[in-house]
């Protein structure tokens, strides 16, 4: 797939050791970009994404006797159509970070937490296992900014990869370079549909950064202009609470 993303990053392993792994909350409305720099971030510091949205995808797509309690429940859910229950996201993303966490890496929560109970939650486990975070980033823009990137947003009907056709374009207008499956926009990213995204955000998840900025904790970003950009504002704004 044609992207934004650079392709050879290096890694703190090979820069030197780090004291200890990068642990992150990625905050942004959808449309932010949110997703693309936890890739980024994640190839340059060698540490592990963990979104809730490839969790939901991996769980879909495993076989049943490969899952866990917590995806199953996750699977059943999703199959009768219902919205996953805000206990077993904990536990799926509880389960993640156990794994990192055994083989001393760093993490990246990109989807997780989405509500001040949630991270209320994260806090309790992670100060159980004496886990620090290093930061939670927060990427702004503009809400017609978001409109304008979501309006631009394509999809592919059978793999799912997503292209914009101003920062990530696909290389054949229409079709997806994965499968060459067609590429279409998804009814939710049009302008009214995304207000009301916005809105369901600022009301739920948009606390979460007040939530972390009374704990000093949050990192505000400027997410306008191409990925590239932004990965360079986050590298920045980074570099004082990063200890290597």
């Amino acid at each position: 797939m044609h992207s934004d993303v650079p392709s050879q990053l290096p890694s703190i392993s090979a820069a030197g050791v780090s004291l200890h792994p990068m642990r992150l909350v990625l905050l942004g409305a959808p449309g932010v970009g949110k997703g693309t720099q936890a890739q980024m971030l994640a190839g340059q510091y060698g540490a592990r994404q963990l979104s809730t949205g490839d969790l939901f995808r991996t769980v879909m797509a495993a076989p049943d006797h490969e899952l866990s309690n917590a995806m199953r429940e996750a699977k059943a859910a999703i199959m009768r159509g219902q919205l996953v229950a805000d206990q077993i996201v904990i536990d799926l993303v509880r389960e993640k970070i156990q794994h990192v966490r055994r083989t001393r890496g760093g993490f990246l929560l990109d989807g997780f937490p989405r509500t001040t109970v949630q991270a209320d939650t994260l806090a309790e486990f992670l100060h159980e296992w004496q886990i620090e975070l290093d930061g939670v980033v927060s990427y702004e823009l503009d809400t017609d900014v978001i409109i304008q990137r979501l309006s631009a947003r394509r999809t592919c009907r059978h793999c799912k990869v997503t292209y914009h056709l101003e920062f990530m374009p696909p290389c054949r207008p229409g079709r997806c370079d994965e499968c060459a499956g067609e590429l279409y926009q998804r009814s939710d990213d049009n302008p009214a549909a995304i207000r009301v995204r916005m809105e369901n955000y600022e009301a739920r998840t948009r606390p979460l950064a007040d939530y972390y900025d009374k704990r000093e904790l949050l990192i505000r970003v400027d997410a306008s202009g191409a990925p590239r950009e932004v990965f360079e504002r986050t590298q920045q704004a980074l570099a004082p609470r990063l200890r290597y």
